[in-house]
C-alpha cells in the first residue's frame, strides 16, 4: 500500500471511530446527531478530495501508459527497418557470393 494510500485508509478509520464514539457518548440525541451530522459531512468532503486525487493520479497514468506505448512502437518499427535493411544485405551479399566460382573458394 502506498503512503498515501495508507493515509487515506487512516483517515477513513479516524472518521469511522469518531462517529462510533458520538454514537455512544453520553449526550443529548440532538446534539448527538448533530455532531454526526457534521462529521459525515467532513469525512464526505475529504472522500470527495481523496476520489479527485486519484481520479487525477490514473488519468495521469493513462498518459503516461499511452505515451509508452507509442514510444514502443515507434522503437520496435525502427529496429524492423534495421532488420529489414540488414536482411536484405544479407541476401545481396550471399546472391554475390554464390556467383564466384567454387574453384576460388
Amino acid at each position: 500500500m502506498t503512503a498515501k494510500g495508507y493515509w487515506i485508509a487512516f483517515g477513513v478509520g479516524v472518521a469511522a471511530g469518531a462517529a462510533v464514539a458520538l454514537l455512544y457518548a453520553p449526550q443529548r440525541g440532538m446534539r448527538t446527531r448533530r455532531q454526526l451530522m457534521k462529521g459525515i459531512g467532513g469525512a464526505g468532503d475529504y472522500l470527495t478530495h481523496a476520489g479527485d486525487y486519484l481520479k487525477d493520479q490514473a488519468e495521469r497514468l493513462a498518459r503516461e501508459a499511452q505515451s509508452a506505448y507509442r514510444k514502443g512502437i515507434d522503437q520496435a518499427s525502427e529496429y524492423l527497418g534495421s532488420a529489414r535493411k540488414y536482411a536484405s544485405e544479407t541476401a545481396e551479399f550471399a546472391e554475390v557470393v554464390s556467383k564466384i566460382p567454387s574453384k576460388i573458394m
